[in-house]
């Protein structure tokens, strides 16, 4: 145990010191702080009014001057009604004082809206929500003519209630936005740490420190001292991105906003333990098979090829996952909540849809600590052998048999 922590403390202390792991986790922390600030930087640069102008002529009074109504609608534009001709809505346009207009003209058969832009692309349409406002308030006018009661109003315009059920009786609750966020969150944090494990044992392997460590401590000792060591780190810096995010959002993102986009109702305390666990045995998953693979190469360059293999497995358990969520209660969401390689990604989610039991978690719990100790074993004993090895890449084969040769 004590050469364990010796190898821990050695690798943490390492690991702190890099440059890329200082440099890396500053550049993180900048980014949140300015995409939180992101909605402040533009209404900065644009000004407290983000609403387009928009000109609305109504040539032949076709509204009968009930187009003012349309200023109180929340449509997004800054909207004025005016008597213009369609060289002075140009020459506007073209001075900046609108962005767009709209002309009314009454036809013989039919009201013709033509929609004025200075540049027309490929992708330019007329905005919807404009088309409806426009539509329903010409409606309203007409039947308002009608001298209907109110009874018939109601009968011609019912208030329809619109909800989506399933028959299925277990249902998932919670905002996915925010789920899938933070599966892409968890599974960078689990995957970058395992493969530093990799990285770092294939480093030292090339300064020769490796020798020093083989001949002072035992292979399993550097194995589980050096998991830990990065993964504490790992841990470490996961928090503080975590709490910067939070931080940040709390400070720069108005409330309502923040509410309707990141609903926060299911983070729980329960969650955020359960969270942790998931990293930190996701985390000894993946990286004792970085160290396995990382102890079969000698050279730097070689880290990636042979990691390719353990990166691939990482993706498939990530999407296996990430996909899943968009029907959280299928038979395929629950095998990768239990499937070692995908649940740590999915089984917090779970939780948080309020879709998993308490002895789903402790089945799941339990297949990730048996992989673990499985592969730990497997890895150990592969790596006490290959940990010397200065030559050429081993294959999966020479593995096999450097396993079976310490079994026997």
């Amino acid at each position: 145990m004590k050469d364990i922590i010796t190898v821990m403390k050695f690798t943490i202390k390492d690991m702190v010191s890099r440059k890329s792991f200082i440099i890396s986790t500053l550049i993180i922390l900048a980014l949140i702080v300015i995409g939180f600030n992101v909605p402040n930087i533009i209404k900065k640069v644009q000004g407290d009014n983000l609403d387009e102008k928009l000109l609305i002529v109504d040539e032949n009074n076709i509204f009968e001057g009930n187009l003012e109504q349309l200023k109180s609608a929340d449509l997004g534009y800054e909207i004025e009604i005016e008597k213009n001709s369609y060289e002075e809505i140009k020459k506007k346009i073209e001075e900046d004082e609108i962005d767009t207009a709209i002309i009314i003209e009454k036809q013989e058969s039919n009201v013709k809206v033509r929609y004025i832009v200075e540049n027309m692309n490929m992708m330019e349409q007329v905005p919807q929500d404009i088309i409806s406002a426009i539509n329903t308030l010409y409606s309203n006018i007409q039947i308002s003519k009608l001298g209907l009661t109110q009874e018939q109003l109601q009968s011609i315009t019912p208030n329809f209630e619109f909800s989506l059920e399933q028959t299925q009786e277990e249902k998932a609750s919670g905002n996915i936005l925010v789920m899938m966020l933070m599966s892409i969150v968890l599974f960078y944090a689990i995957y970058f740490c395992a493969y530093q494990v990799s990285s770092s044992i294939t480093t030292e392997k090339t300064s020769k420190i490796m020798e020093t460590l083989v001949t002072s401590t035992s292979p399993r000792s550097i194995v589980l001292g050096k998991t830990i060591g990065i993964g504490l780190v790992g841990l470490m810096q996961l928090i503080i991105i975590v709490l910067t995010a939070y931080i940040s959002a709390k400070a720069f993102l108005d409330n309502e906003l923040l509410n309707a986009v990141f609903d926060m109702s299911n983070i729980t305390i329960y969650l955020g333990i359960i969270t942790i666990i998931y990293f930190i045995l996701g985390y000894f998953t993946f990286a004792l098979l970085y160290a396995l693979t990382g102890s079969t190469v000698s050279k730097p360059e070689d880290i990636q090829s042979a990691n390719t293999p353990v990166a691939i497995l990482a993706v498939i358990g990530f999407y296996l996952s990430y996909f899943t969520m968009m029907n959280p209660t299928s038979s395929l969401n629950v095998f990768a909540s239990l499937f070692p390689f995908s649940s740590p990604f999915c089984m917090p989610f779970r939780i948080m849809m309020g879709i998993s039991s308490s002895s789903d978690v402790i089945i799941s719990i339990a297949i990730l600590i048996v992989t673990i100790f499985v592969i730990a074993k497997v890895a150990i004993k592969i790596y006490s052998s290959a940990i010397l090895n200065y030559g050429t890449k081993m294959s999966f084969k020479d593995m096999i048999n450097m396993y079976k040769d310490k079994q026997g």
